[in-house]
């Protein structure tokens, strides 16, 4: 239990650095795009935990980086674009 706990948190820390070093012009302040990496894949371990039991660490470890991966792109802004004038504007 507690290797998963440690693994889950290192793997969604490794994904929010990956993240924030790739998209740092469409995320938020680091220190929110870590944490929130870190909380989700703690959350993906305990709920896959939950919901399978004892089936092993490496499909733990997928269903805490599953749920990293889907609560960092709840932080995600649009990109910018141009913002083109109508004609009668």
């Amino acid at each position: 239990m507690f290797l998963e706990a440690l693994g889950s948190a290192v793997l969604g820390l490794a994904l929010a650095w990956a993240a924030a070093r790739r998209l740092p012009h469409r995320l938020p302040a680091r220190a929110m795009v870590l944490g929130t990496g870190a909380a989700g894949a703690l959350f993906g371990a305990f709920l896959t935990h939950s919901a399978l039991g004892s089936a092993g660490l490496p499909v733990i470890l997928v269903g805490a980086l599953a749920v990293s991966a889907a609560s960092l792109s709840l932080l995600l802004r649009p990109a910018e674009r141009l913002r083109r004038r109508s004609a009668t504007a």
